[in-house]
């Protein structure tokens, strides 16, 4: 095969054996590029062999207009392009040719899209998306139907059920809005999302949304659970350290505010009460999340 007029190895499942009938290790494999001579392998080696970002957005758009694996070119082409800092290009070719793509493919398509609407600081787009995709959890349609589905992060397989996805994008949903400094309807998502799911990062950007409301008694309360890693996600150094500078803020706003190095006795009577505020908030009950009753009414629509 020939790219760019130079010869490249060819590579097919059966090639190659050392002698005495071992197997050596495969070009696509070792590569990670599929075998074959089409559009999308070539454009696949321009981009993870040759390091031909520029080489591989051509091919990926011939294998797009030639219909060769289209969910695959048009999702890696928009990755590249992403890393080329052309995000722009990469929404208006999604927003073009998804409609060629599979059904499978269309979430992974959104999610990509988040993504790159927050590049651009598109954020009414952003909101507006992540809304659609919790009205389709709301209906039971995420997942296409299923309660779980298979994600991949640095190179990993893991399984992600409707309950992590939906707290997932109720915290990308409220940082959203706290980015349109509506921190009302930012506080209200934060809130529900850590009643699906509680985490140390989304309690910090609570917190954060209550120092911007000047709620600051209610604000060091959040925080300091996030410094006492009452939080899964504890062990995450930065967001802890992000919470004392937090912290630190708001005991120079208000000097008579407790520091946050309380004795134990005082700290277990904050954790009862917040203990009985989490327990008033809606509980995750079923696929059909009943959250979505108040997130979707005109407040958050506005």
């Amino acid at each position: 095969m020939e790219l760019n007029g130079n010869k490249v190895e060819s590579y097919s499942p059966s090639a190659g054996k050392k002698k005495g009938g071992e197997k050596k290790d495969l070009f696509h494999v070792i590569h990670k590029v599929p075998a074959g001579d089409s559009p999308y392998v070539r454009a696949k080696h321009l981009q993870l062999v040759e390091k031909d970002p520029d080489g591989a957005i051509v091919w990926f758009w011939k294998a797009i207009n030639s219909g060769d694996r289209v969910d695959s070119a048009l999702k890696d082409m928009a990755v590249v392009m992403k890393q080329q800092d052309r995000s722009e290009e990469a929404i208006e070719a999604i927003h073009s040719f998804r409609h060629l793509c599979s059904k499978q493919a269309q979430e992974s398509l959104d999610n990509l899209l988040i993504d790159l609407y927050k590049k651009c600081n598109m954020v009414d787009e952003q909101i507006e998306l992540l809304k659609q995709k919790l009205r389709m959890i709301y209906l039971g349609e995420a997942f296409n139907g299923k309660a779980t589905k298979t994600a991949r992060s640095h190179g990993r397989k893991f399984q992600v059920s409707v309950k992590q996805e939906t707290a997932r994008i109720l915290g990308n949903l409220g940082w959203a809005y706290m980015q349109q400094n509506n921190y009302k309807a930012a506080e209200m998502v934060y809130r529900k999302a850590q009643s699906v799911q509680p985490d140390s990062n989304k309690a910090c950007n609570l917190g954060l949304c209550l120092m911007k409301q000047d709620r600051l008694s209610e604000a060091h309360q959040v925080l300091l659970e996030v410094v006492l890693k009452k939080f899964p996600g504890s062990d995450d150094g930065k967001t802890i350290d992000r919470a004392k500078e937090l912290l630190s803020e708001i005991e120079e706003m208000q000097p008579n505010m407790l520091p946050f190095e309380i004795d134990s006795s005082i700290e277990e009577e904050i954790m009862e009460r917040l203990d009985l505020l989490l327990n008033e908030w809606t509980p995750f009950r079923s696929k059909r999340l009943p959250i979505f009753e108040e997130i979707l009414r005109d407040q958050i629509a506005c």
